[in-house]
């Protein structure tokens, strides 16, 4: 198959997929089974690197937000920390232990099933955050902890941040606003990871072809991403995470009856 066209294929996968609470990663490596395209250090490097397109959408969209106050970098800043010290530590062993595609269909099912049961547990009350100025550390290092639990194969980056913005006290749009501006850290720093994990090897990973395959699926993904951001504000504020908890269901299902059968 054209390796553009599986670019431009894997950056709307990436684009659609990383800020929605439906984990990225597993949309990716599903996408990539389903097209039939073949384990690498290229793809793997291809995976995180159209991460940085897609995360490019936040300051661009969140420009003016990003200097309206000085106080969100602190809490940016104590959220990714336990992130970048168990991402060090323990994201190659999470990698090996928990992997397969059974593991994503049964972490998808079970994701989907806490994202329909999030609101009920927590209703929005008068003394939750409208606003990610009025948060405090204390809660952004436990958001940083719920995030961690994204180097599980089949969690979603963004689904466990959100789901620990709300569990610390913050209303939907700004459980939503934060997770955006958690990634921007936490994406550059595995990008970062993924760079000097393969350092010996990028003369071969950045051959012209794949050098521009990884630009064109970068590109789509940040325009993606854009459309992607802006919907799911308004979908979150007006309806919730239900809606994504039952794709995330009927995801699982559809891919464990998809591996039974094959």
């Amino acid at each position: 198959m054209n390796q553009f066209f599986e670019a431009i294929v894997l950056g709307i996968v990436e684009g659609l997929s990383e800020f929605l609470p439906i984990s990225s990663t597993a949309h990716i490596i599903v996408t990539e089974k389903l097209l039939g395209i073949e384990s690498s250090k290229y793809l793997n490097f291809f995976t995180v690197f159209i991460q940085l397109g897609a995360i490019a959408a936040v300051p661009f969209l969140y420009f003016k937000r990003l200097f309206q106050s000085l106080k969100v970098y602190k809490y940016i800043i104590a959220s990714f920390i336990p992130a970048a010290i168990l991402g060090i530590l323990l994201d190659d062993l999470l990698e090996s232990l928990f992997q397969g595609y059974w593991f994503i269909a049964a972490s998808w099912f079970v994701g989907g099933l806490l994202l329909i049961k999030i609101d009920d547990w927590v209703k929005d009350k008068d003394h939750q955050h409208d606003n990610i100025d009025n948060m405090s550390i204390p809660q952004s290092i436990k958001i940083g902890f719920y995030q961690c639990l994204a180097m599980i194969p089949g969690v979603s980056r963004s689904g466990a941040s959100i789901i620990g913005g709300r569990l610390v006290g913050l209303n939907h749009r700004a459980a939503v606003e934060f997770s955006f501006l958690l990634g921007i850290p936490t994406i550059l720093g595995a990008c970062a990871k993924k760079l000097l994990d393969y350092r010996h090897d990028l003369d071969i990973i950045l051959n012209p072809n794949n050098s521009l395959a990884l630009l064109l699926g970068a590109f789509i993904s940040f325009i993606i991403a854009l459309i992607t951001i802006r919907w799911m504000v308004d979908l979150v504020n007006k309806f919730g995470f239900k809606f994504f908890g039952y794709y995330r269901v009927l995801a699982g299902i559809f891919l464990a009856i998809y591996l039974w059968l094959n």
